[in-house]
């Protein structure tokens, strides 16, 4: 019933960060490759060719977006959502006319950078903004946005696609944008929620605004980084090399491909229980704990060859990435405050995009170079295991800075200086 409530009282804004999120599917991996074959045609392009130019977009999005980050902290969000869908619209008519290789990179380029990167971005600091003592449900219920936008958009894009043509989709992309998405986007992210309104936000230490060059000289922010990086390097690099796991690991591919709808659901559930979590405990507390499922995800993977090894395997993924979607949208607010939100995230997005695009990349070369693909896998586990470990030093003394009941019990001596009182100037 409280759940029901919250939804009730918080519609408005959780549905703009939902669809900010759905409508983010535009500029995804999973959307973007469904043109894959046809692009390769059109185009006389070889896999080796698509993925290098794939990779080039999807770096250079990753390099631009912490450019835009700021725009967040300076205009509305209403404001920044128009100029958000206008730009990914105008990325699927690229997309839909390209005739010739710049404007085809060009328009891989804008639709990394305002599809996956400035779409998720709003959705993410705005929510982080709007909602403080239910900032981790509201995390978990705006994420859900990308888990049916992947769940929906391939069977449209295929149905379209019979009577549209490829081309043809991707016009009716950028018009579903314009004259759905915006209309809906702007009335949803137009008022403000003040998070001061929320009964529980006085059980919760203040946490000062950090500054962006603060964050950035903050050993702690590249130690969380460390940690963060980990599921989008993992993750793109196990489903890159899907098919070359299942030849080695002699498992049809029809079933480690229903595999995705077991850690899908998973996913959900699991999101959606983070949420409760992070409200009831916070953030910082549940960090040490959120790689732990997907080391155990690497060991299965990199150690058992039956089938039933697939299922485990995805369930474990599944929970890891539930709380993860849920855990990292919340976890900057804490750490840093609101006020260069934005500017934060962009910051650590595109880390999380150059890791994704790093990923597939290396493993690559390291097959090529002959090295055992399940010892690289249960090398990944094992980093997962080293940086929980550092997580949960990293989350210790946070609290000892941060909640003045733990700092008398431990070390007076700070990894960082994360006060929650602003310094005098």
């Amino acid at each position: 019933m409280e759940f029901l409530t919250f939804l009730g009282r918080n519609a408005r804004w959780l549905a703009g960060g939902f669809l900010l999120c759905f409508f983010s599917s535009f500029g995804q991996t999973f959307y973007i490759s469904l043109s894959n074959g046809d692009i390769r045609r059109e185009f006389d392009l070889s896999n080796g060719d698509f993925g290098l130019i794939y990779m080039v977009a999807t770096l250079a999005s990753a390099a631009t977006l912490p450019a835009l980050g700021w725009t967040l902290d300076r205009f509305r969000a209403w404001q920044v959502t128009v100029g958000t869908v206008i730009c990914l619209a105008l990325a699927t008519a690229f997309m839909a006319f390209a005739r010739n290789l710049p404007v085809l990179l060009l328009s891989l380029y804008l639709l990394r950078l305002f599809g996956q990167g400035m779409m998720t971005e709003t959705a993410m600091t705005t929510t982080g903004r709007w909602f403080a003592a239910s900032r981790g449900r509201a995390m978990a219920i705006i994420s859900l946005g990308m888990h049916f936008g992947t769940g929906l958009f391939p069977l449209i894009f295929v149905v379209v696609a019979a009577s549209l043509g490829w081309r043809g989709t991707w016009l009716a992309c950028g018009a579903t944008l314009l004259v759905v998405a915006l209309p809906v986007l702007v009335h949803t992210t137009s008022r403000d929620r003040d998070p001061q309104s929320e009964p529980k936000l006085r059980e919760r230490p203040a946490v000062r605004d950090w500054t962006m060059r603060e964050v950035v000289a903050s050993p702690t922010f590249w130690l969380v980084a460390s940690a963060v990086l980990a599921p989008p390097f993992i993750g793109t690099t196990l489903f890159f090399h899907q098919v070359y796991l299942t030849e080695l690991r002699g498992w049809p591919i029809e079933v480690f491909a229903s595999g995705f709808a077991v850690m899908s659901a998973t996913t959900v559930v699991f999101a959606l229980l983070c949420g409760s979590l992070v409200d009831r405990f916070s953030a910082v507390r549940l960090l040490p704990f959120f790689l732990i499922p997907m080391s155990l995800a690497c060991f299965v993977v990199s150690s058992f060859s039956a089938v039933a090894a697939i299922f485990v395997f995805m369930v474990l993924l599944g929970i890891s990435n539930g709380f993860s979607s849920t855990l990292l949208g919340a976890l900057w607010p804490e750490l840093y405050g609101t006020k260069h939100l934005g500017s934060v995230r962009s910051v650590t997005v595109a880390l999380m995009v150059l890791a994704s695009a790093l990923g597939p990349g290396v493993t690559g070369v390291l097959i090529d170079w002959e090295v055992s693909y399940p010892l690289q896998i249960g090398m990944m586990g094992l980093y997962c295991v080293a940086i929980s470990l550092v997580m949960a030093l990293v989350s210790r003394r946070h609290r000892a800075v941060s909640e003045p009941g733990i700092a008398a019990a431990l070390s007076e001596r700070p990894v960082d200086r994360v006060d929650p009182q602003p310094r005098e100037r």
